[in-house]
């Protein structure tokens, strides 16, 4: 953390979006992220970083991560894991979020339900079924310099919510984007993009 003073009066809308949802909002221009919901990690002075959950890779499986990986010798127990693309950013890294059952040296953890890891042990874990007890795993990852993702809020590109276990492990990807909507009793369509809901 910074000890700046310039960080410290700029507490009260730093931060706060760590462990949150960001929503895109219906007027998003960048294609990538039309219609994304994206799980933060981090969110300060610097700069932000957040995964995308919602968009499914479709050119890679679980089984053919693994053999990248060098773990094609696992007993795979986990069925039916959907590969995301966390976003544009070094795609060649996965990142596993997940409930906080599996503990490593290297995992962040975003808060006290929450946990994401980015190291082999994790995946072996996952694909072996036994903890965490469920984890969405994604390639890349979204991130923003400082003070771009706040410009990108009062632009209304962006809608935060909070990050409930139901929408992250419960919820079929292709719905997450109106179920985390409807969570808070909007209407992505009838939404004023003017109003500075963001």
């Amino acid at each position: 953390m910074d000890n700046d003073n310039s960080y410290k009066k700029k507490e009260s809308d730093q931060g706060l979006l760590v462990g949150k949802l960001l929503l895109a909002m219906p007027n998003m221009v960048d294609p990538r992220f039309h219609q994304a919901v994206i799980y933060m990690v981090s969110h300060h002075a610097k700069g932000a970083m957040g995964i995308v959950i919602n968009k499914v890779l479709q050119d890679l499986t679980f089984e053919q991560l693994l053999q990248e990986a060098g773990l094609s010798e696992i007993a795979l127990k986990r069925q039916n894991v959907r590969l995301l693309n966390g976003g544009p950013v070094e795609m060649q890294h996965g990142f596993l979020i997940h409930t906080p059952d599996f503990k490593h040296e290297n995992s962040i953890h975003v808060d006290e339900r929450i946990s994401v890891s980015a190291n082999l042990d994790a995946l072996r874990a996952f694909a072996e079924g036994e903890t965490p007890k469920e984890g969405l795993l994604a390639l890349g990852y979204a991130g923003w310099s400082g003070g771009q993702l706040e410009k990108e809020l009062q632009e209304n590109s962006w809608l935060a919510c909070e990050a409930d276990y139901d929408l992250l492990f419960n919820t079929d990807q292709d719905r997450l984007w109106d179920r985390a909507y409807a969570r808070l009793g909007v209407d992505p369509r009838l939404i004023s993009l003017q109003s500075g809901l963001a």
